[in-house]
């Protein structure tokens, strides 16, 4: 089997993963093989990884504004949203109504249509629609709320697109009705400043590998005071909430990487910002017929969607993968499904704009010459997928290979 290693790609697909930063893994290497102590052991070889553990939690607590014990060591955000969700639920067990929104993440949206589906137990789901730019209307959402509202599940950051929503004003809005409130933070934490001591989250969801840590580690705030139960029945770990033994190396890891992500905030919201933006305008100026989707300001500062008309986006990431650039596309198109993203479909892109979406998710790690390798190919991508298409040929008939304007979409 052949690797294609770090050193040969463009990697702009941070919101699917990130590389484990090089501190958090000499951070982690320890615990595999020299400290390998179960930390609930009563023994001093154990009991030195419960301290570094509770060091960990300290770190991510620091970054989110948390108290330490307000947290829940879980195994990814998937986890984390349905011990949420699902706690909530349990916690006003007369209460049958959630509310959420159309561009949810699959973890919350799958979970949620779940719910509303199940014989005898038939919750009622609230969808929050969103507009073209991607954003809810905050007096649409109160109005939602009623007495028989349990929670709110809502993202902080969409994962496509990179949209923020007001959680601030939705959390204290959902707090002034007795709504419990959840939000997935997978995508934000790290990224933007969070302080949970000034808004009132009763829960939050992060995963590890999201922000340069290892895969398979994650992480939920719960409130101080918030009525909780556990989704993972097992031992004394996270004093009862959430049995199984500790992953060691990944949560010691998870602890550096926050502490990274604090150091790397203000680069991530300038020079990183910086670079997506030269980025997206050079793909918009360069590429006739293309369109932003999301707000053009309230967004994580490392993402862009954008669609171009007339093409497929996973033609796209295969011409993209022949030049080493690693990208996504915000088409949900498989070999046996036509329907693009339901979170585009959600914000009303044009379905001829739709399936030719692609999100470019940058990273602390990247450059400007990566910036610029992409711009140089990119184009051109574009300009031959469109004189292969059939879609393109009728809309544009006589004008193909001319320069036109962008798209009046944005």
């Amino acid at each position: 089997m052949t690797f294609v290693t770090n050193d040969k790609v463009v990697y702009m697909d941070n919101n699917a993963t990130t590389r484990v930063a090089p501190e958090v893994l000499e951070e982690m290497l320890p615990y595999f093989s020299e400290y390998y102590g179960n930390p609930s052991s009563m023994h001093t070889f154990g009991g030195q990884v419960g301290n570094k553990i509770r060091d960990a939690r300290e770190k991510i607590a620091a970054l989110i504004g948390a108290q330490p014990d307000e947290l829940v060591f879980t195994s990814c955000g998937t986890e984390s949203d349905s011990t949420a969700i699902l706690a909530a639920l349990q916690a006003f067990p007369e209460k049958r109504h959630i509310v959420t929104s159309r561009v949810e993440h699959p973890a919350v949206k799958n979970l949620c249509e779940r719910l509303a589906s199940l014989t005898g137990h038939k919750h009622r789901v609230t969808q929050l629609p969103v507009d073209r730019d991607g954003m809810l209307d905050l007096q649409q959402y109160e109005d939602s709320l009623d007495e028989d509202t349990a929670v709110v599940s809502v993202m902080w950051a969409n994962n496509e697109t990179g949209v923020l929503f007001p959680i601030a004003e939705m959390a204290a809005i959902a707090k002034s009705k007795g709504v419990l409130f959840h939000t997935d933070a997978v995508q934000a934490a790290g990224k933007i400043p969070i302080d949970l001591a000034k808004i009132p989250i009763d829960f939050l969801s992060i995963s590890g590998h999201k922000l340069h840590a290892a895969k398979g580690v994650g992480v939920l705030y719960v409130r101080k005071r918030t009525p909780f139960m556990p989704f993972l029945i097992g031992g004394h770990q996270e004093k009862g909430r959430r049995g199984g033994t500790e992953n060691v190396a990944s949560l010691i890891g998870l602890g550096k990487a926050c502490e990274l992500a604090a150091a790397h905030m203000q680069e991530e919201n300038t020079r990183v910002r910086a670079l997506r933006d030269t980025l997206e305008n050079g793909l918009l100026a360069r590429t006739p017929h293309s369109m932003l989707n999301g707000h053009k300001t309230e967004r994580l500062p490392n993402t862009t969607n954008v669609s171009f008309e007339y093409v497929e986006g996973e033609a796209i990431l295969l011409h993209l993968d022949r030049f080493g650039i690693c990208a996504s596309s915000g088409s949900a198109c498989t070999s046996g499904s036509l329907e693009p993203s339901h979170v585009l479909r959600a914000m009303g892109v044009p379905f001829t704009a739709a399936h030719g979406s692609i999100r470019l998710s940058l990273s602390i790690y990247n450059t400007s010459r990566e910036v610029d390798h992409v711009l140089e190919h990119l184009p051109p991508i574009i300009a031959n997928l469109r004189t292969l298409s059939p879609f393109w040929q009728t809309a544009h008939r006589g004008s193909v290979g001319r320069s036109g304007s962008q798209c009046g979409c944005k």
